[in-house]
């Protein structure tokens, strides 16, 4: 069976930038998505479409088809005061590096990464990690089924490695 819209396919994986594995999907526990709905990055998806279980690959996906270029309105200055509880910004929480999970005006989550800190501000960036950059993967297709009706509807696989109701 090959991988096609409303396909779950369980794959395993390694990520590789900039030469440094940043993510991986192993046998004991692979990727398993429903194909065809937007879970995964669109050039992912493009390169693992109509391949079958047993298939290897390998694939470079430059920034446009993955997270996207960095976008420098995603990197603002706030205020240190947001940081502040008691009146004091816990520096091992917001210290340069850092990832730190915020909301936007409606209550979406964000992660943001803590670039610079000033006397007043602090220089965060909103892009995604991977925005910019070219990610290389390799990796095999485990595993290809029909996906069930539900799945179809809630847009996300259930049971082992999906989401449990």
């Amino acid at each position: 069976m090959k991988i096609t819209k409303h396909k779950v396919p369980s794959v395993t994986y390694s990520l590789m930038v900039e030469g440094e594995l940043v993510d991986q999907a192993m046998d004991d526990s692979p990727l398993v998505y429903l194909a065809g709905v937007g879970q995964m990055i669109p050039g992912f998806e493009k390169e693992l479409e109509g391949k079958q279980a047993g298939d290897d690959f390998a694939f470079q996906l430059t920034s446009d088809v993955a997270y996207g270029d960095v976008n420098p309105d995603a990197i603002v200055d706030l205020s240190l005061d947001i940081f502040k509880v008691d009146g004091e910004v816990n520096k091992e929480i917001i210290a340069v590096g850092n990832f730190v999970p915020m909301q936007d005006n409606e209550g979406n989550p964000l992660q943001g990464k803590v670039l610079e800190i000033g006397d007043e501000n602090v220089k965060m960036d909103f892009n995604h990690p991977l925005a910019g950059k070219e990610l290389n993967f390799t990796g095999k297709i485990v595993d290809v089924r029909d996906a069930e009706a539900e799945e179809i509807e809630h847009g996300h696989v259930h049971g082992a490695g999906g989401h449990q109701h």
